[in-house]
């Protein structure tokens, strides 16, 4: 059975055979391991079969030898398609040049819109936009994702509550909201400053109300600081208590940090990798089998292509492999506990108010056991302890 891929790379044509001793002329082909096909009469002398482009040339030999006419009408197969590709070899490559332009063009930046922003705020964004390289002309491939835009706009432009990146086609569509000015204060109710929790007082400050408490009084938690009720006996009237009441608080923090520690840190090693995706399928182009390190870690970044305003399902695909080392940390015991002192009074930080500070620090207990310090330490604060509580409505006797 013939091959018809075979057949289409090597080239078939189509003969047209007249004359006497057809017949004997099929025979003598055969013969000779010449293979025909389709082969059909017309008439009484006259015959075509189909037959491969090499057997063509050695044809007309056994022609002439039975007296036979011999004519080719059709051609087909790779080597005559790749000779009329020649011939048309002009318009074909100004259409894949044109195809070419378009889909470069198409994966340009050719617009930046930004939405939301005042003037001011928008001359920030594109002044910070072309240092990150997003500026019209720029090819897309070379810029950062909308992602990585969008985080570094907000880190870097201290007014911009939010600020949303999306590319459509060729153009980036910037949606801003930008930082409100503070608002006026609220008109407060009537009301008292009471205590938090339990504390000594060490300092206070008010600015409307009546205060109870000195300095150095011990209260509790819910023990009134100062009071929203103003005036003499018989002359009173309810304010809005406002002020701070600074006390001395006291806090106990547990920590452990062994003495020894093994963590990754990247050596500057990297290996790149670049490949098309089409849908699911992702074909290497660059940067073929695995890292030689043995430890490391991969980030991938996507980028589709356009044309024109489409999304084609084609993307291409960087892969930044970078290696790492494990290293390992020891401390000696009285390094260990500094630091354990530190993580603590971080910990203990991050659940106060800004302004309140760490006056002291006592270690309760410390001991070394399983390969860590461990320490309980007793913090003394100084934190504004005052929060406000409405004044109860008095109800008509």
């Amino acid at each position: 059975m013939k091959n018809q891929w075979i057949e289409f790379f090597t080239g078939k044509v189509t003969v047209k055979v007249s004359g006497r001793g057809i017949e004997r002329f099929l025979n003598v082909l055969t013969r000779n391991g010449l293979l025909i096909w389709n082969v059909k009469r017309h008439g009484t002398e006259t015959i075509t079969f189909t037959m491969r482009l090499g057997d063509a040339l050695k044809i007309r030999h056994y022609a002439r030898e039975k007296e036979c006419s011999i004519t080719f009408l059709r051609r087909a197969g790779l080597p005559f398609l790749f000779k009329r590709l020649l011939k048309n070899s002009g318009f074909v490559g100004g259409a894949i040049l044109f195809l070419m332009i378009i889909m470069f063009l198409s994966n340009v930046i050719w617009g930046i819109e930004i939405k939301g922003a005042k003037p001011a705020t928008e001359y920030q964004i594109r002044k910070e936009l072309d240092k990150m390289g997003v500026k019209i002309g720029k090819i897309q491939f070379f810029v950062d994702n909308v992602e990585g835009i969008q985080r570094k706009l907000t880190n870097n432009i201290g007014n911009l509550t939010w600020v949303g990146v999306e590319l459509k086609g060729t153009t980036y569509h910037l949606q801003v909201v930008e930082k409100k000015e503070p608002e006026k204060p609220e008109q407060l109710p009537p009301r008292n400053l009471v205590a938090k929790k339990k504390a000594i007082i060490a300092s206070m400050y008010v600015e409307t109300g009546q205060k109870v408490v000195d300095l150095h009084d011990h209260v509790e938690a819910g023990d009134l600081l100062v009071s929203g009720v103003i005036g003499k006996e018989g002359q009173t009237q309810q304010v809005a208590a406002v002020g701070e009441v600074w006390g001395e608080t006291w806090y106990r923090s547990h920590v452990e940090l062994p003495l020894k520690t093994n963590f990754f840190v990247f050596n500057g090693q990297e290996k790149q990798k670049h490949s098309l995706i089409l849908g699911n399928l992702e074909i290497p182009i660059w940067g073929f089998g695995e890292p030689e390190f043995k430890e490391y870690e991969a980030e991938k970044n996507v980028k589709s292509i356009h044309f024109l305003k489409w999304e084609l399902p084609i993307s291409v695909g960087n892969e930044t492999i970078r290696a790492r080392e494990q290293m390992t940390r020891t401390y000696n015991k009285e390094e260990a506990e500094n630091i354990a002192i530190e993580l603590a009074k971080n910990k203990i930080k991050s659940g106060l108010d800004e302004e309140a500070i760490i006056k002291d620090e006592k270690i309760l207990q410390k001991e070394l056991k399983n390969g860590k310090v461990i320490l309980d330490i007793h913090f003394k604060i100084i934190e504004n302890i005052a929060v406000g509580q409405p004044i109860p409505k008095e109800t008509p006797e």
